[in-house]
């Protein structure tokens, strides 16, 4: 490219992610292999270790998740990623991370399921990442890209996140967001001198620093004392909330009627905004990007001005819960919704909206039967 513009590169969602890791600062990846986020774990295998890094294909989900833990609790910047099978086995290390506030990046790439389900994208498992997904009462940071810009982008906000807050971050993308193609400019390769400094935390160095020992755990004993962690813990979570909510809004201010939709269906749902606004039709598109926390607030403030909404989901309608519980029941949600690893178009969603706007399709202009 011309000029001093950064270069764009072509690359696959999950390249786009595993590289900006590396930027980021992340110097120890493991992993076992799963569809569709193997890209993932290749680009890992093939550049960390001739960086001087630490890559380890573990010999299950549940050995990698505790890799992880280690290399988190000795203040390295560490990761791990999976798919929706391997993300549930892994879901006991995460909750102890999150017991024990551990920092760490995690990536799950979605498939239809239940159950071993298909490897075809889907977003089924949206409530497991909200509402934390193990045992107990916790929360980690979901983000969901939409293009393999964000991709990188969010990755590498999310190893900073994880070390301002103290907590694992969750980069939640779907099988079409994983293997897609797009050109995208990566972030800025990180001094790992210049990263944040834990050692007020982390264990080990005791050779050089000649401190006692720390022991990090998730285990109290004392019913109070765990109680107060838990509810100072949630206290950050609202702090969060204020400061690390994302989201993005597309013509909503005059529309009639809200589409709200992440991922795929985030870009499924904008060609579909696209036709109304061509057919006349005032339809607007809200993409939460941060999933964890939900922008609540924005969407009831749609709400109050007398907007109505349509979710689109490659799941059995589990953030449309979540929508009905930001805005309070005071407008309609209606709801198109895939399973499986079936993925929306763009005419069934703007056959949906035209039909919440009580018009037939084959009567607006432009529009399509």
């Amino acid at each position: 490219m011309s000029g001093n513009s950064p270069e764009k590169i072509l690359m696959k969602g999950n390249e786009a992610i595993a590289e900006a890791a590396i930027r980021a600062g992340c110097t120890a990846y493991f992993g076992y292999p799963i569809t569709p986020q193997n890209e993932l774990i290749a680009w890992m295998a093939d550049k960390l270790t001739d960086m001087g890094r630490v890559f380890i294909q573990a010999e299950s989900e549940v050995a990698a998740v505790n890799m992880v833990y280690g290399a988190a609790a000795a203040g390295k910047r560490a990761m791990t990623s999976s798919s929706s099978p391997g993300i549930s086995l892994k879901q006991e290390g995460i909750s102890y991370a999150a017991g024990a506030d551990l920092p760490f990046v995690y990536v799950n790439i979605v498939r239809g399921g239940p159950g071993l389900g298909s490897i075809a994208p889907a977003q089924s498992d949206f409530n497991q990442s909200v509402k934390g997904g193990g045992h107990g009462d916790y929360r980690v940071i979901v983000l969901a890209p939409s293009s393999v810009q964000e991709c990188a982008d969010l990755t590498y906000l999310a190893f900073d996140l994880a070390d301002k807050w103290r907590m694992p971050v969750l980069i939640l993308g779907d099988g079409v967001i994983g293997t897609m193609m797009e050109g995208v400019t990566l972030p800025p390769m990180r001094d790992l001198a210049s990263l944040p400094d834990k050692s007020g935390w982390a264990v080990g160095g005791l050779y050089k620093t000649g401190r006692a020992a720390r022991h990090i755990t998730s285990l109290d004993l004392v019913p109070a004392e765990l109680e107060k962690k838990i509810f100072n813990r949630f206290d950050r979570y609202k702090k969060m909330a204020d400061e690390e909510t994302r989201f993005e809004e597309i013509q909503c201010a005059d529309a009639d009627l809200v589409i709200v939709a992440y991922g795929t269906s985030a870009r499924v749902s904008l060609g579909a905004v696209e036709e109304a606004r061509k057919a006349g039709l005032k339809v607007g598109l809200f993409r939460p990007i941060s999933l964890f926390p939900f922008p609540a607030d924005e969407l009831d403030r749609l709400a109050k001005a007398g907007k109505r909404f349509l979710v689109v989901e490659m799941s059995m309608g589990q953030m449309a819960d979540e929508v009905r519980l930001s805005i309070h029941d005071r407008a309609p949600v209606d709801l198109v919704a895939h399973a499986g690893g079936v993925v929306p178009t763009e005419e069934e969603v703007f056959a949906a909206a035209q039909k919440i706007l009580g018009i037939e399709p084959a009567k607006v202009q432009g529009g399509k039967k």
